[in-house]
């Protein structure tokens, strides 16, 4: 198709007396593409009409446009249902064509699920924090990060340790209400074996503590809480946060020990992380706790707890039955027996 812009020139142009062979040169078109538009009346259009605009095709027709109610109507009733069915369903009522023309119907057809609307379940100053382990590798070995966030406020806390057991989740949860100078009324947990030893739960039963545990959080005042298996949404505000810290914070740092490394991340907590401005809350975690969290946390305990079940530090290696103790022997050359003996060599 002519553009409308050379339609018009060429128009003008030869209206004008221009010859065929200048109008050529000037435009840029051949002499045999002009003598062709000519011919054909593609100058005489309605030069104010612009571009001349043609309609789609109309569609021909299916075998399938018969049956396209009833595969809706189905769709509309029962939205899973499968291609393979409905393609059955319209067989059997006539339909002579194939099951790709059904399966792409469908897909194109089906009705959306709309998704599960997110909804953010927010808690009361002091009443919750949220605790879990992270694990990361360093060149001297593996290190895990227990990440304890209080849920009102989104303040941090964070430490590593050597291990994941116990006498860990003791030390660093006694630290981190330390650092907070109070003690939330409940901490969630995920199925970890230090707090939860079996979940009935979903067999209509209960969670089974660990008495130990149990000890521990009477001592402080809290109460454990467990989200259940496979619902890690219910933990979200201590799960985004570990991926924070892995981004934020350990990705592309050198660290040269332990001690630098949890040096490190406390300066990273005081002067980054809890002073940023929150995506949710839209506050600085430090100014909304020191504000109206810290004054509803709990008052700390007296004093550390004392486990009767944990041997404190390491634990003693048991002593290896059926090995005699070493017994240091003095050892002489063969003439000094015999000068004792009263004879000589």
């Amino acid at each position: 198709m002519v553009p409308w812009e050379k339609r018009v020139l060429l128009k003008h142009y030869l209206e004008q007396g221009m010859s065929v062979s200048a109008l050529a040169v000037q435009l840029g078109i051949g002499r045999r593409t002009i003598h062709r538009w000519i011919r054909e009346g593609q100058l005489d259009r309605d030069v104010d009409a612009g571009e001349v605009r043609y309609t789609a095709r109309a569609p021909a027709p299916q075998k399938l446009d018969p049956y396209k109610p009833i595969l809706l109507s189905r769709l509309e009733a029962y939205p899973e249902l499968t291609a393979t069915r409905l393609f059955a369903g319209v067989k059997a009522a006539g339909y002579a064509g194939g099951y790709d023309a059904v399966k792409v119907f469908v897909r194109h057809h089906r009705p959306r699920t709309p998704a599960e609307p997110i909804v953010r379940f927010e808690t009361d100053p002091g009443r919750q924090a949220q605790v879990d382990f992270a694990r990361f590798q360093l060149p001297w070995g593996v290190r895990y990060a227990l990440v304890v966030v209080l849920s009102y406020s989104r303040l941090l806390w964070l430490r590593f340790f050597a291990r994941q057991d116990m006498r860990t989740l003791f030390q660093g949860l006694e630290q981190a209400l330390q650092s907070f100078g109070g003690v939330p009324r409940e901490l969630l947990f995920d199925q970890m074996r230090s707090v939860i030893t079996r979940d009935l739960r979903m067999e209509g039963g209960r969670l089974v503590e660990n008495a130990e545990f149990l000890r521990f959080s009477a001592h402080w005042g809290f109460t454990a809480r467990a989200c259940r298996p496979y619902r890690a949404k219910t933990k979200g505000k201590v799960e985004r946060p570990i991926r924070y810290v892995r981004e934020s914070f350990f990705y592309a740092r050198d660290f040269v020990g332990d001690e630098d490394l949890n040096a490190q991340v406390e300066h990273w907590l005081e002067t980054v992380a809890n002073r940023r401005v929150h995506g949710t809350t839209l506050q600085m975690p430090l100014e909304r706790f020191e504000r109206e969290e810290r004054s509803a946390l709990q008052p700390l305990a007296e004093r550390p707890y004392h486990s009767l079940v944990l041997l404190p530090g390491r634990r003693a290696e048991a002593p290896m039955r059926g090995v005699l103790p070493k017994i240091a022997v003095e050892r002489r050359s063969l003439s000094a027996y015999a000068a004792l003996a009263g004879g000589g060599l």
